[in-house]
């Protein structure tokens, strides 16, 4: 029983390869994704994988990890650990703009699931979410759009609606969703300013068609040159992408006497990764897979 619950929030600072382990389209490795909506996602298990590996790094006590993300595979030991992370779930999109660079896209769908995850955390909020036709968008700055009253995100034209509930939502969303650090301050007040509403089906084609795919050649160690055969694509979701997962916590199950209560359970967690920088998934050691958390709740 899980008696403490909190959202995660996870912002990418990089390109992130959590990968989907095989492929069945022209990309050869894939992000993973939910089967249901096809928006990008983040395992609950690469999630807590990431952040048990860390957790020393992160200033974590050592003799907690077993504790709180359970025995080593293989271990002799037998008992689950004290925190579940859930599937992070896609809440905003970076998409190229004529105007401002980029804009923070989402959809009802995504902001509806949101809101959803952080009452059932205790976070209440209550957002009045617009619900824009296809080929319609809602938005809060009208310093976006070009021409009349028309904003383009790709080669793709939308008919404006400024929207006045949309400040309200999106600064509450930015508030909780990234830290407070002078360092961050741009990035809340863009994603104040530029939060973009798209309806769920414009929101699920750039999902799928506007991530970041590289080319990269496989190199013979004898040649130099590359192999036959040794072209290959991989798929990151882009930096700037928002996503949000539960985390939840119980009182540790070790058997132990010094036994850790959810509260403390979810306090180690809090002091862990609020306002830390994670790195999860593939292609570390080009940079990839940098993620900035923020946990709100519990």
């Amino acid at each position: 029983m899980f008696e403490q619950q909190a959202a995660l929030f996870l912002y990418a600072v990089s390109p992130v390869h959590m990968g989907a382990g095989s492929a069945t389209g022209l990309i050869d490795n894939p992000i993973q994704r939910e089967r249901h909506t096809n928006h990008p996602s983040f395992a609950g298990s690469g999630i807590k994988g990431a952040i048990r590996h860390a957790f020393a790094q992160l200033g974590g006590e050592k003799d907690l990890i077993k504790r709180l993300f359970g025995p080593d595979s293989g271990s002799d030991e037998l008992h689950a650990g004290a925190v579940s992370f859930g599937d992070a779930q896609l809440l905003a999109f970076p998409i190229r703009s004529l105007k401002q660079g980029y804009v923070y896209a989402s959809c009802p769908q995504a902001l509806a699931r949101a809101q959803r995850l952080l009452n059932l955390v205790g976070v209440k909020t209550q957002w009045t979410i617009p619900l824009p036709e296809e080929g319609h968008c809602r938005l809060a700055n009208p310093a976006l759009m070009s021409g009349d009253n028309k904003l383009h995100l790709e080669a793709f034209e939308y008919q404006v609606h400024v929207d006045p509930v949309l400040p309200e939502l999106s600064s509450a969303l930015a508030g909780l969703a990234l830290p407070d650090q002078p360092e961050y301050g741009f990035f809340r007040e863009k994603l104040k300013t530029d939060l973009v509403l798209l309806s769920d089906t414009d929101f699920a084609y750039f999902s799928e068609n506007a991530t970041l795919v590289e080319p990269h050649v496989r190199i013979n160690e004898k040649t130099g040159t590359a192999d036959d055969g040794g072209l290959f694509y991989t798929e990151n979701l882009p930096p700037e992408s928002l996503l949000i997962a539960p985390l939840m916590a119980s009182q540790s199950r070790s058997g132990k006497e010094d036994k850790l209560e959810a509260v403390d359970v979810m306090m180690k967690m809090h002091n862990i990764l609020d306002g830390r920088l994670l790195q999860m998934g593939g292609d570390a050691t080009t940079g990839r897979g940098l993620v900035l958390a923020k946990l709100v709740g519990g």
